[in-house]
């Protein structure tokens, strides 16, 4: 099947190339509530909110919207982006990951948050070149699990649970306040019972009526080659236990890409540099030169110039989640001898008085060889 064409991001959210933050947001907002599966019949609403939400996820951060309009969706892959795997909770539950908001207004959204688990975040570190072939790490966590002794209800098994008294089951409660304009009547969840409309009369001996416990896990987080120094891997269900009926929270997973003192990562392509002696240079030599993939044997010509950079293709980093690798550069630099004893200066001198300037004539100067390797 082939890959869906990815459509321009000013174009499903329907604002101009310009669009202030305030623009962005509120167009989001309202194709979130028009998109939604909990609220479309469209059959393909899943993913065209799956569309807009990445397109807003862009646009709405400064660095990666000037990415994205420099270099579109390629330079957004280059530089590492990866969309957010939405869950597809209520709509409110997603608007109020996105903007801090309940949009409703009700109780239904808040009550909904209240209970799914909540997130936990882990750390790992990891070399370079674990991150250019792929790797495992484990991770320990402590996290609320539910409760085998009650299934997560919180009531001591053989019992049930009681009709809140408060709210009388609804899971909410109403509060009348007058004013000089007249009679307000509020709904609010109930504080008895959370909004859940049931009470635990007998607690659980184990979980003490929380329905939860906690729990140490020791989890093996598969990290996928080509990765970034501080993306996060996000592992769906291993947080918190959420309440009766409710999903577990998300495990988030930063992870750090240690320096590697031989090589520095632009993207995808591997800089490194080689230092050659004034006599390798001008006689030519072979030096071994590592690699991600290990040590490589190159050949320097004679009149090897410093700042010449030398192009490995394919021998950078893997594409995060795509084909191909990048390129390693690798950065000639001539080291010129600091110490001399009489007799060489000698020599040096009669090479420099039988030297014309014709010997010392290139294409390209040092510059832009430089800003080549580092483009």
């Amino acid at each position: 099947m082939a890959p869906r064409v990815k459509r321009d991001y000013y174009e499903l959210l329907g604002v101009p190339r310009n669009a202030d933050d305030a623009a962005i947001k509120k167009a989001f907002r309202q194709l979130a509530r028009e998109m939604h599966p909990d609220v479309s019949e469209d059959p393909e609403a899943e993913e065209k909110f799956r569309d807009i939400a990445e397109a807003y996820e862009v646009l709405s951060s400064p660095e990666r919207r000037d990415l994205y309009d420099r270099f579109g969706h390629e330079g957004l892959r280059s530089g590492g982006f990866r969309p957010t795997d939405f869950d597809f909770g209520s709509l409110s539950d997603l608007l109020g990951a996105f903007f801090g908001e309940d949009f409703f207004g009700g109780m239904g959204g808040q009550s909904r948050r209240s209970r799914r688990g909540a997130d936990v975040a882990a750390e790992v570190t990891i070399d370079l070149v674990d991150a250019a072939r792929g790797t495992t790490r484990g991770v320990s966590l402590s996290v609320a699990a539910s409760c085998d002794r009650c299934s997560g209800s919180g009531a001591e098994p053989g019992t049930e649970l009681s009709v809140c008294p408060q709210c009388g089951g609804a899971g909410r409660v109403q509060h009348v306040s007058r004013t000089l304009f007249g009679q307000f009547v509020t709904a609010s969840a109930c504080d008895r019972c959370n909004g859940s409309g049931r009470v635990v009369t007998h607690p659980c001996k184990e979980c003490r009526g929380l329905g939860r416990v906690t729990q140490e896990r020791q989890l093996e987080v598969s990290i996928p080659a080509g990765i970034h120094d501080g993306q996060r891997i996000r592992l769906t269900g291993e947080g918190h236990a959420g309440e009766t009926g409710a999903r577990a929270g998300d495990l988030y997973v930063l992870v750090t890409v240690r320096p590697d003192p031989r090589f520095v990562r632009e993207g995808d392509d591997i800089v490194s540099t080689l230092d050659l002696t004034i006599v390798e240079a001008a006689l030519g030599t072979t030096r071994i030169v590592p690699t991600l993939e290990g040590d490589v044997e190159l050949e320097f010509k004679p009149g090897t110039q410093p700042g010449e950079i030398r192009m490995l293709r394919g021998k950078g980093m893997p594409v995060l989640q795509g084909r191909g690798h990048g390129d390693h550069r690798v950065l000639v630099d001539v080291r010129v001898p600091r110490k001399l004893t009489e007799e060489q200066r000698r020599l040096l001198e009669e090479f420099g008085r039988q030297t014309t300037p014709d010997a010392y004539s290139g294409d390209e100067s040092f510059f832009h060889r430089v800003r080549a390797a580092f483009r």
